[in-house]
């Protein structure tokens, strides 16, 4: 029971511990009466009225992998319930044009590398003309025109060059482009989890974004409860709740998220829970029911003595106080 804090909160001072006791000079007779009396102490504690909630468990990850290329299915590594790691090859395409590709593009990049050598011979065969030229300078053989025909020849020799650069590059794009491919020819796990559906088979043609397998993660789970809207106000990101699992066991979450969106129907808010890690330890399923206790109102702290010492009479309740060994 919880009494009124003022006479308590003066009584919390003065309490002690009390057993068998006699009262100096009282009357024997008087003494047969004198019972003996236990006392408890007036506690200050948190309010701890709780009420009931279904929630359930979320996977925070889970959905399809899709392909990030498109192509026939040559092997299929995962089946239903798999657990995998992430980074598993989970399913291959068909990858043998991807690799004549890759082998084209990679003879190409050969290719513009070596045109970039020859047009820089041809820049230096042409700097080396205009420099035998340059040298005649003052003699009756040097032809203005000649000289200039030479100059303008090295710029083409350079932009050449440039041309052949830019080639170069390109090619090895269209290269990283192609390895890119050929990698994701591997379909992999996103992260660590189970496999829930096979949304393909081997021999199977699977487009750009095709579905391959569905897939979540069981060790990353949430809890989510439709709470009355009453019960907002005593809730907060932070705030511990207790729960209770199918199997009777206890845990704790913390309260993540609380959404801003009403169901006008039922008046309830979703709210996020994270719970603790003992109960990531047990086998959990997604849509697993959870019982969680919610508080009654904001947390505060009240005067409260024990319900053995509360008594009942004419329709009132109250306390006997031990002050001062009376």
């Amino acid at each position: 029971g919880v009494m009124s804090a003022r006479p308590l909160l003066f009584l919390a001072a003065l309490l002690f511990a009390l057993g068998a006791f006699a009262l100096a000079g009282v009357q024997p007779a008087l003494a047969q009466h004198a019972a003996a009396v236990g006392v408890d102490a007036v506690r200050v504690e948190p309010l701890s009225q709780t009420i009931p909630v279904i929630g359930r468990l979320v996977a925070k990850q889970s959905g399809i992998v899709a392909a990030r290329i498109g192509g026939p299915v040559a092997d299929m590594r995962v089946s239903v319930g798999d657990r995998v790691k992430e980074g598993d090859v989970l399913a291959i395409l068909d990858s043998t044009r991807l690799k004549r590709q890759r082998a084209l593009l990679v003879a190409e990049t050969a290719e513009t590398e070596a045109q970039i050598k020859l047009a820089e011979a041809q820049l230096a065969l042409r700097r080396q003309e205009l420099s035998r030229l340059e040298g005649l300078r003052d003699s009756a053989a040097f032809s203005k025109g000649r000289h200039e025909d030479s100059r303008q020849q090295v710029v083409v020799a350079e932009a050449s060059i440039g041309a052949a650069m830019a080639r170069h590059e390109r090619a090895l794009a269209n290269l990283a482009l192609a390895e890119i491919d050929l990698r994701n020819a591997q379909v992999r796990a996103p992260y660590a989890g189970v496999i829930t559906l096979e949304q393909t088979e081997t021999g199977s043609f699977v487009a750009v974004g095709g579905p391959v397998v569905s897939m979540l993660s069981d060790r990353k789970l949430e809890i989510e409860a439709d709470v009355p809207a009453a019960q907002i106000p005593a809730l907060k990101a932070g705030v511990v709740v207790a729960l209770t699992l199918d199997d009777g066991t206890g845990h704790d979450a913390v309260v993540r998220a609380i959404v801003p969106q009403e169901n006008p129907l039922t008046r309830t808010r979703q709210v996020r829970f994270t719970p603790d890690d003992e109960m990531y330890r047990r086998v959990l399923a997604v849509n697993q029911s959870v019982v969680v206790n919610l508080p009654l109102g904001p947390y505060r702290e009240v005067v409260t003595v024990h319900k053995d010492a509360v008594i009942t009479r004419g329709g009132q309740s109250f306390v006997y106080i031990a002050a001062d060994g009376k």
